[in-house]
């Protein structure tokens, strides 16, 4: 019998002596955590590929050979339209006939010309230099004979013409003057009543039965005032507005 027998009570079990809580700390070692690392002498990492040169290969400059890539064709989506035209020349007119027609037939659609240069990758050619373009030289010549400043001023000439040529168009368009109403009323002319009917003398010799004037002084002096203001202006008894001076 152990001595951990002889101290422990009950049945001795394994779990006991991996049970974190009750193990002890080894000296210059890590504490264990109950996973099952592999032996001492194991190596971690991922191992390096072989190669059958070694300083000489580093030395020497290859170009990287171009990756091929696979690429997967991508299935083509079904033409429905075929599928309807073929059933139909079958004889199959209802929705479940068509349904049981494609479950058994399958056409896919073509590609057009236009498809198949939009799938194409497009490669950089492997001549193709990367960079910004160097400037041209400066034309001392153009420089020397103020070519510059003659174009300029040409330029700004040309542009001088077209716009008095536009403002000289401007002014010979007809457009409608703005009407206010104070002008809408300065010529507005108020309609005219048409001439009273014919009627007996007798009739109209029947005095007013209403006076209002205060006296026959007042009413003479009215329409005295009446007669010699009704010349300037319009309607039929001059009481309408002022007629403008005519030439």
């Amino acid at each position: 019998m152990s001595k951990l027998d002889a101290i422990t009570l009950g049945v001795h079990r394994d779990s006991l002596l991996n049970n974190p809580l009750l193990q002890k700390t080894e000296l210059g070692r890590p504490l264990r955590r109950c996973f099952t690392l592999p032996p001492d002498g194991f190596t971690y990492g991922k191992p390096n590929g072989n190669k059958d040169s070694g300083a000489a290969d580093a030395l020497v400059w290859r170009s990287a050979p171009p990756q091929q890539f696979s690429h997967k064709e991508k299935k083509k989506p079904r033409d429905f339209q075929s599928l309807n035209k073929s059933a139909v020349q079958v004889g199959l007119t209802t929705a479940q006939e068509h349904f049981q027609y494609r479950a058994t037939h399958d056409v896919r659609r073509k590609d057009s010309g236009n498809e198949r240069t939009t799938q194409k990758i497009k490669r950089l050619p492997p001549t193709m230099v990367f960079g910004v373009p160097t400037k041209p030289s400066t034309p001392v010549y153009d420089l020397l004979g103020h070519k510059y400043q003659d174009r300029w001023l040409e330029e700004r000439r040309k542009a001088e013409d077209g716009m008095r040529a536009r403002q000289k168009q401007k002014r010979h368009v007809d457009k409608n003057i703005y009407e206010t109403r104070a002008s809408l009323l300065r010529k507005y002319q108020p309609p005219v009543d048409p001439p009273p009917l014919w009627h007996m003398a007798k009739f109209n010799k029947i005095p007013p039965v209403t006076v209002t004037f205060r006296s026959e002084k007042a009413k003479s002096a009215a329409f005295d005032h009446h007669a010699t203001d009704s010349t300037s202006r319009k309607g039929v008894f001059g009481h309408g507005i002022y007629e403008p001076a005519k030439s």
